[in-house]
């Protein structure tokens, strides 16, 4: 096993840990059992597929790669990219950044940042998928 496959194996176990809680924080706000699954599993593909792709990144130290993942990585590399699927991980990573704000892993300046990366580039990032998915324009990039 070399270090890149060391360093993520100890990262997911760190991970796991998070997840559950961050499961527990969304049963706490009384959302459905489908809805959290949703978001615990919108959370979990970000933290450990895509901060784990090229490099050892830790979930906290994601916050400000949302634009990079909605924008680009998930719509090429998630079979299920549409519309629905990046508002809804959109939404998963926006509580999942509060509860870490909460727990004292990230910054409010960290959290306000995502929110508003997230609001001014919507529109571009769906836009995006639309050129993507368009058969008829070649290059979407």
């Amino acid at each position: 096993m070399n270090d890149y496959e060391k360093d993520c194996k100890k990262i997911r176990k760190t991970n796991e840990r998070l997840l559950n809680e961050f499961e527990v924080w969304l049963k706490l706000s009384g959302l459905s059992e489908n809805t959290i699954n949703k978001h615990f599993s919108n959370i979990d593909f970000y933290v450990n597929e895509y901060l784990l792709y090229e490099d050892v990144t830790e979930a906290k130290d994601g916050v400000g790669s949302v634009d990079m993942f909605l924008g680009y990585w998930f719509i090429r590399k998630a079979m299920w990219a549409n519309q629905s699927s990046i508002k809804g991980n959109a939404t998963s990573l926006k509580k999942f950044y509060t509860f870490m704000h909460e727990k004292g892993l990230i910054d409010k300046e960290d959290l306000i940042d995502l929110k508003q990366t997230i609001k001014e580039y919507m529109p571009e990032w769906l836009a995006t998928l639309r050129r993507f998915d368009d058969q008829s324009i070649e290059d979407a990039w």
